[in-house]
């Protein structure tokens, strides 16, 4: 059976993803920082789709966790989700620095790092596929996170054409760019969404089938659903000043 490792595995988009991975005939290696949340997930998910699901507790925060994952990917995966990534409360002045480079860390080393340690593999075996999940805020004025993102995107675009300037069409590399889902991740940053219009909301299953009908297609930047690919769109083309004003203020408060 095929391999799928996927980083931030117990929630979310994550959870989609091993859920939809599973059903499709992967064995899981699970990565989180809640090993109880952890053993429970792959419990579930193996007796649920008769599959091997491994579990890694590791902290992309700390070099001690990325090593651990690095280590894990190196012998070997077949589909690399780099899923785990946070929010901070407030605004870049309100939060404190080692919270806005611990985001860095996570988002961007984390990622570098784990693409570095899945490629030479899967180049060899000629086969594989990576998704770093970025986000539409990749494509507007949202301070580190939202800068964050954007390197997720710009990363995983040159890395993919570095790819296909090899000759490898069956080795993908694809940044994921999903808007506003129903996770935990905006009650763990302290978000108030309450204001979020339903039709802006995607089902998590519709970032997965989305995701992965686009990395077999060889998309290298997919943005789920037609609202934010209108808004992605749409970023490119009005004044950049004028559509920082409206980002930097959309879903942005907070309890």
């Amino acid at each position: 059976m095929p391999t799928a490792f996927i980083t931030g595995a117990t929630a979310g988009i994550g959870a989609a993803f091993a859920r939809r991975l599973a059903s499709d005939g992967f064995d899981l290696v699970l990565l989180a920082r809640n090993g109880e949340r952890l053993d429970a997930s792959a419990r579930d998910l193996s007796d649920r789709y008769g599959v091997r699901a491994e579990t890694v507790v590791a902290d992309l925060a700390t070099d001690a966790g990325i090593e651990t994952a690095e280590k894990r990917v190196r012998d070997g995966v077949d589909l690399l989700v780099n899923n785990a990534g946070f929010g901070n409360k407030g605004t870049f002045l309100d939060v404190p620095v080692n919270a806005e480079t611990t985001m860095l860390k996570v988002h961007c080393e984390a990622v570098l790092r784990l693409t570095h340690a899945a490629l030479p593999g899967m180049l060899e075996r000629g086969r594989g596929g990576i998704v770093n999940v970025s986000s539409v805020a990749a494509f507007a004025t949202r301070g580190t996170y939202g800068a964050s993102k954007a390197w997720v995107v710009s990363f995983s675009r040159g890395v993919a054409h570095d790819i296909a300037a090899k000759g490898r069409p069956n080795v993908r590399v694809m940044a994921l760019c999903p808007g506003f889902v129903r996770t935990e991740f905006h009650e763990r940053a302290g978000m108030d969404v309450q204001g979020i219009p339903e039709f802006m909301w995607l089902p998590q299953d519709k970032v997965v089938d989305t995701a992965l009908r686009d990395l077999r297609r060889g998309v290298d930047i997919s943005v789920p659903g037609a609202q934010y690919k209108a808004i992605v769109a749409l970023s490119r083309v009005v004044p950049q000043g004028l559509a920082g004003r409206l980002s930097s203020r959309a879903g942005r408060r907070y309890d």
